[in-house]
């Protein structure tokens, strides 16, 4: 692993991207990839303004004129979060949409979360549907990426989220599904080393294969195949990132959701989940050495939100105090039935990478390049 005492170790002089992320290349000015992506692919077709509010506006009619006769004209998942909490007062109030919002509980929902989520709901007047999932079959696959070592033990929860709604949502027919992804606060995609794809189901059944027990069958999970191809060509899915036709600043949009129904802000992004926080403060910076924070923040840097001074001040000092992350560490081990002992003895096994088990990466990487030339999408994948 880089770190900031090794010879090699080198940071982004524009963002704060660094090399903890082993793809990471620089220009002659030291900018890495990232911000010379933005630079060139992303900011140039990014309008997140009035021009971007007028470009969606004829979707807009036609989500509106083929939903008219229905209860709700689209769909849109929600953690409790900012990004889908904002997408969905957005598409309600802004673009006067009725959608359903969509929460998947897979066990690990903070209390903050789950009033985020019903402050959205009641103050915008929406219908919202939960699907609980098959708490001993999660525990079980989330056990199994703790015990294969990779990076990325999230995809678990992950895989099962982003799989539950659009499985419900091919189910129920909806052709339009809202998303809070966003060029705004998320503009970086961390490299495949820090998050690995959530939705490539052959890595995910081989290392359940090698570490889990018991069966998954109960999970909903969606293979990147079958949501690009069956759900996306086939039955014609249309996902839009409503936000960034949008004017969408993290803080502004924090304090918009807070006057309007008293919405509360987390520490951090993604912190909406018990899970996620304990992996993102934790798991990966003491394990795997790389701070997910520096995705975040250097979006944010990319995007005129937060200064880079700013950005390197913040990043200096963990998230969570180590009493917090104490708590946190003993609270996870407790719900997934390890001693504090258990989960600390994986936690010193020797790292791994997603590559020492079976994947799709490979034809993975072909498709998005092709969805990179169709301008389909615009981040990079490395």
């Amino acid at each position: 692993m880089f770190g900031e005492n090794n010879k090699n170790y080198t940071i982004c002089s524009n963002c704060i991207m660094d090399t903890s992320d082993p793809t990471l290349t620089f220009d002659k000015n030291e900018h890495c990839h990232f911000c010379q992506n933005f630079k060139f692919n992303i900011k140039p077709n990014w309008y997140p303004n009035e021009i971007g509010i007028k470009k969606i506006q004829p979707l807009i009619k036609k989500i509106k004129k083929e939903g008219k006769n229905k209860e709700h004209d689209c769909i849109i998942g929600i953690s409790g979060g900012l990004d889908s909490s904002f997408a969905a007062y957005v598409a309600k109030e802004k673009f006067g949409l009725r959608p359903l919002l969509f929460h998947c509980d897979t066990g690990w929902n903070s209390g903050l979360g789950v009033s985020n989520i019903q402050k959205i709901v009641e103050e915008l007047d929406l219908d919202l549907y939960t699907e609980v999932v098959n708490w001993e079959q999660m525990k079980n696959l989330q056990l199994a990426f703790f015990k294969s070592q990779v990076p990325f033990v999230d995809m678990a929860q992950d895989a099962v989220l982003f799989s539950a709604m659009y499985k419900y949502a091919y189910k129920n027919k909806f052709k339009y599904v809202i998303t809070g992804g966003n060029n705004s606060t998320e503009c970086i995609r961390e490299c495949l080393d820090w998050t690995y794809f959530s939705t490539d189901l052959t890595h995910l059944y081989d290392i359940f294969k090698k570490f889990g027990h018991g069966k998954i069958d109960q999970l909903p999970l969606c293979d990147i195949f079958e949501y690009r191809v069956k759900y996306r060509f086939l039955r014609g899915m249309q996902v839009i990132k409503i936000l960034d036709s949008y004017p969408f600043k993290k803080n502004e949009a924090e304090k918009e959701l807070n006057n309007k129904f008293g919405w509360t802000p987390y520490e951090q992004k993604h912190f909406e989940s018990r899970f996620t926080r304990f992996y993102e403060s934790f798991w990966t910076p003491k394990k795997f050495g790389f701070d997910k924070r520096r995705a975040y923040f250097s979006s944010l840097i990319l995007t005129n939100q937060m200064t880079r001074a700013e950005a390197l001040t913040k990043i200096s000092k963990p998230t969570l105090s180590e009493t917090e992350m104490e708590k946190d560490f003993n609270f996870v081990a407790k719900k997934l039935d390890l001693t504090p002992e258990e989960l600390k003895k994986i936690f010193d096994e020797p790292n791994k990478s997603f590559r020492d088990y079976k994947n799709k990466l490979t034809i993975i990487q072909f498709f998005t390049k092709i969805f990179n030339f169709l301008k389909l999408d615009n981040r990079i994948f490395r």
